[in-house]
Parts: C-alpha cells; sequence; structure tokens
C-alpha cells in the first residue's frame, strides 16, 4: 500500500471521530453547559449541517486552490474548532465552533478522497478510495468509543482534544509525504446540482436522508437509550459503540458481495426490514445488556449496510457521474445526521427517550417506501437519461 495514503485516511478518521463521539458523551456535555440532552444533541446538528452545505459549495468555490493547501487549510479550520469547542465558556460559542468545524470538515474530506485517488495511477485508484474511505469506517469502530472512554474516564473537552490530535498528527503526514496532488477538472455548483434533474436521483437521495435521519435518532441519544443496561459505566458504554462500530465496518466489506449474489434490490430491503425490526423491540432489549448487545450490533450492522447498495444504486444510475452523485449522497447523509438531531430532540421532549425507537421506526419505514418508490422509476426506460449532458461525459 502506498504509504501517503495513510495520513489522508487519518485525517478522515478524525472527521468520523468527531461527527460520532458527541453521541458519547452527550450527558457530559449536557451537565457542563447546563442545556437538556436534546440541547446538548444539537451539536452533532450543526456540524453535520455545514458539512452537508458547505461540502458542495466548498468543493466548487476551492476547485483551483491546490489540493495540498487546501487539505491542510481544512484540517486547520478544523483542528481550531475543535480546540474552541473544548475551551468554550458557554453553549453558544460551543454551537458556533461546532459549525466551523463543519466548515473545515466539508473542504477536507471530498479533497481528501480525490486526491487519495488522484496520486495513484488508474488501475489502483479504486483502492486508494477504499483505504481512504476506510479511515471513516474505523472511526466508528476505535475512534469514537476512544473518545467515549476519554470523556467518561475524564471530561468531554479532553474528547475534543483527542480529536485535534489526530488531525494534528493527519496534518504533519500530509504536509511531509504528499509533494505533489495532480488538480481535477474544475465543476460548477451548478454541475454538481444537476443529477437532482433526474428523479431516479432525488429518490434515491431522500431514501438516504430518511434511512440516515433513522439511524441517527438513535445513535445520537445513545448514551441515554442505554443508560440502564450499561448503568451509566462508561467502559461498558464505550463497548457497545466498539461493537456497533465493528459491525457496521463488517458489513460494509460483506455488503459488495451480497450486492453481486443477490441484487441492490434484496440488500436494501433485507437492510430495511432489519432496521425496522430492531426499533420495533428496542424498548424492551435497552432495558438489560445481553438484549442491549444484540440491537446494538444489528443496528450497526445494517445501518451501516444501506450504504452499499445505495452507493452502487446511484452509481448504476449515473456512471460517468459518479463522483458528483457520490458526494450527493454524502450531503444527504449529513442532512440526515443533522435532520436527527432536531428530531430526536423534539421527541425527547414530547414522547420521551424510552420512544425513540418508534420514532426511528417512521423514518425507516419512510426509507422503505422511498427506496420501493426508486427501484420502480429505475425500471421504467422513460427514465433514462434525463441529464444527458452530465450522463454522456
Amino acid at each position: 500500500m502506498d504509504r501517503r495514503l495513510i495520513p489522508l485516511a487519518l485525517g478522515m478518521f478524525a472527521l468520523g471521530t468527531d461527527s460520532f463521539v458527541i453521541a458519547g458523551v452527550l450527558p457530559q456535555i449536557s451537565q457542563s453547559f447546563h442545556v437538556g440532552i436534546g440541547a446538548a444533541g444539537q451539536l452533532t446538528t450543526v456540524y453535520a449541517l455545514a458539512y452537508a452545505l458547505l461540502s458542495p459549495t466548498a468543493a466548487a468555490a476551492f476547485a483551483h486552490v491546490e489540493r495540498k493547501k487546501l487539505m491542510l487549510s481544512g484540517l486547520g479550520i478544523f483542528i481550531l474548532a475543535n480546540l474552541a469547542t473544548a475551551w468554550a465558556p458557554n453553549f453558544a460559542l460551543a454551537l458556533t465552533a461546532r459549525a466551523l468545524a463543519g466548515l473545515g470538515a466539508a473542504i477536507y474530506a471530498p479533497t481528501a478522497t480525490g486526491s487519495g485517488a488522484g496520486i495513484m495511477p488508474p488501475e489502483k485508484r479504486g483502492f486508494a478510495l477504499s483505504v481512504v474511505i476506510a479511515g471513516l469506517t474505523f472511526s466508528t469502530a476505535l475512534g469514537s468509543p476512544i473518545g467515549t472512554l476519554i470523556g467518561g474516564l475524564g471530561d468531554w473537552r479532553w474528547t475534543m482534544i483527542f480529536v485535534s490530535a489526530i488531525s494534528v498528527a493527519s496534518a504533519v503526514g500530509i504536509f511531509v509525504s504528499l509533494k505533489h496532488v495532480p488538480m481535477p477538472p474544475a465543476i460548477s455548483l451548478k454541475q454538481r446540482l444537476a443529477p437532482f434533474a433526474d428523479q431516479r436521483i432525488g429518490l434515491t437521495l431522500l431514501t438516504t436522508l430518511f434511512v440516515q435521519s433513522g439511524n441517527f435518532v438513535l445513535y445520537t441519544y445513545f448514551a441515554v437509550i442505554f443508560a440502564v443496561a450499561t448503568r451509566g459505566d462508561p467502559l461498558i458504554f464505550g463497548l457497545l459503540l466498539v461493537l456497533w462500530g465493528v459491525s457496521g465496518t463488517v458489513m460494509n466489506l460483506v455488503g459488495g458481495r451480497l450486492i453481486d449474489t443477490i441484487g441492490t434490490r434484496k440488500v436494501l430491503i433485507g437492510v430495511l426490514l432489519a432496521l425496522i425490526a430492531v426499533t420495533a423491540t428496542l424498548s424492551w432489549t435497552s432495558a438489560m445488556l445481553a438484549t442491549a448487545i444484540v440491537a446494538v450490533i444489528v443496528h450497526g450492522a445494517t445501518s451501516w449496510g444501506q450504504l452499499a447498495p445505495q452507493q452502487h444504486r446511484l452509481v448504476s444510475i449515473m456512471p460517468k457521474a459518479a463522483p458528483i452523485v457520490l458526494g450527493l449522497n454524502t450531503s444527504a447523509t449529513y442532512i440526515g445526521v443533522a435532520s436527527a438531531g432536531v428530531i430526536g430532540a423534539f421527541s425527547l421532549t414530547f414522547v420521551g427517550v424510552h420512544s425513540l425507537g418508534w420514532v426511528s421506526l417512521a423514518l425507516y419505514v419512510g426509507a422503505l417506501i422511498a427506496a420501493e418508490v426508486t427501484h420502480r422509476a429505475i425500471a421504467k426506460p422513460d427514465c433514462a437519461g434525463l441529464i444527458p449532458a452530465l450522463s454522456a461525459t
């Protein structure tokens, strides 16, 4: 493996850890700023919303900036924002810092994935992308649990410093190891949004929005949902997060083979039905550690298991515009994460923590309906080629 990919993957590891670790230290943040759990969850919301909205905009606005300089700038903003979150004297400043962290992530992530492919010969670019993106995947299995453990045994502010330290290591690695990164062709914001003209793309992204909202309504408030099962022990809760991340990582590795064997539609339906089953039984599985372990493993595997079929569906619809539609899917993911924070906070107030499973269930049902409508739209021959400018390039 080309060692130049390691600092790029490490940066994605830092971004992923930052995305997921807030859920693990949510009770401590709530106590520190004297706000409710639902309000504290908005730290995830503003980060995700900034990432989702600014990612395509930043990619277009900085298309002519040298790649190495752009990645270091994004990481610099990200590092300072996380340190500002750790040192924030009040909740309002913490929210502002989280939005800035989202900006740094929006600059870094698409640049790093594109650079990882750009520095490799064509026959190795697929592997390079998988290595860089693996940093994001492994953050759920390692970064988030470690950060949660740091926050549980010490203070949540040290968790944010931990994320910054990983980012510094990535920045140093990029500065030292990447001498030259080829510039990709510039793509305007209008071109990046053009796939929405194809209803099949819009429906697929709607599926992503629904399923990720359902995923993170639960994940953002895991610490509260499983508080009885873990008895408030940060070590036990950290181990649950490890199981969630590891099961998702394993499912990602086998998901592609499943798609090749039984097809995208069957994999996606199976995953969504499993998510519906998990959420329908969460009110009792969350009460005991043994059943909580099963629920977390199944939820981790299936919540990540939708990623491969969704990406496969998008690339199959518009293969010539794969980087653009996959970028839009990432934006849909983070809009879903942002929506989950708001939906979860509202639900905590009006239906209570132990009813969050039913809220997620409704979102998963919406995802299942959207996925089936998408399948029917794809099956219609008159839906093909709605945006020839992108399909033919």
